[in-house]
């Protein structure tokens, strides 16, 4: 019983489909489309929501303590998203100057927004049009009956002229109505990852930080560059090195430096410079 149900329901809808004409196919391969790259849009965005802005922090947090920026870098290079990107960037303050890290958000900002959004506008174009092409063909459609009967007029032969044009009708406020919602659901998983990434940059705007700095000659150059350096709160001599060798240490705000730590001390002093650790606090 159910298979004689669903045999003569496929039957009815291949009869409908063939009995449409151009315009139908032509509707039908664009609702297939629109909702292949919907199923493909869909996957993409569920696979960089798995894991939160918080998590993500959290790691952060945790790394740093252990091991700097460099640590927290490594520990959330395999989250592959567009939060973990962003705040990798943030993580680059000292190594680069302010703005250098700004405008590097903004590029990842600018290409995940793009990955994301990639095809929505498509999907939302075949929604609009499907049910138009449908119109027209209903309107071709009672136009060739109408021409018709004037050469043959037959009650019966306009019913079923009139039946036969309103299908294109229908296939196109069905691709609409299948995909209207699709696409809704689509926009409500890029606005969540956009609060994500808002988030991010709040909980990215470092308040303070703390780096060790290693130079292999002419200590007291680098401390006098960093001494003059716009947002270098605090800089001091290591009298007995660490593990990784830094001779100096310094405490900054991230928001004020205009310069790397590294071009601070290359200007002035003309010598090579390396963070060995940075740590950020927020």
């Amino acid at each position: 019983m159910i298979v004689e149900f669903f045999t003569e329901a496929f039957n009815t809808f291949i009869e409908i489909f063939q009995s449409g004409g151009v315009i139908t196919y032509i509707i039908v391969l664009i609702g297939i489309y629109g909702l292949i790259t919907s199923l493909q849009k869909i996957r993409y965005l569920r696979a960089i929501s798995k894991s939160d802005t918080t998590e993500i922090m959290g790691t952060v947090i945790v790394s740093m303590e252990r091991g700097g920026a460099i640590e927290a870098l490594k520990s959330i290079s395999h989250y592959k998203n567009p939060v973990s990107k962003i705040i990798s960037e943030a993580l680059k303050i000292g190594y680069k100057n302010k703005t250098e890290v700004e405008e590097g958000m903004e590029q990842v900002f600018i290409v995940e927004l793009s990955k994301m959004t990639d095809g929505v506008n498509t999907i939302k174009t075949i929604i609009e049009l499907a049910p138009f092409l449908g119109l027209i063909g209903t309107v071709i459609g009672i136009w060739m009956i109408f021409k018709s009967l004037g050469v043959s007029p037959d009650a019966a032969t306009m019913a079923e002229g009139i039946y036969i044009s309103l299908i294109t009708t229908l296939v196109g406020l069905a691709t609409a109505i299948v995909l209207l919602p699709i696409h809704t659901y689509i926009k409500t998983l890029i606005d969540v990852e956009m609060d994500k990434i808002e988030l991010a940059n709040k909980m990215t705007n470092w308040s303070y930080a703390v780096a060790r700095i290693r130079v292999e000659t002419n200590v007291q150059c680098a401390l006098d560059a960093l001494k003059e350096a716009n947002g270098i709160v605090n800089t001091r001599e290591l009298l007995e090195p660490d593990i990784n060798k830094a001779n100096i240490q310094i405490s900054f705000k991230p928001s004020m430096l205009e310069k790397s730590i590294n071009n601070i001390i290359l200007e002035k002093c003309d010598i090579k410079s390396e963070i060995t650790e940075s740590k950020l606090k927020q």
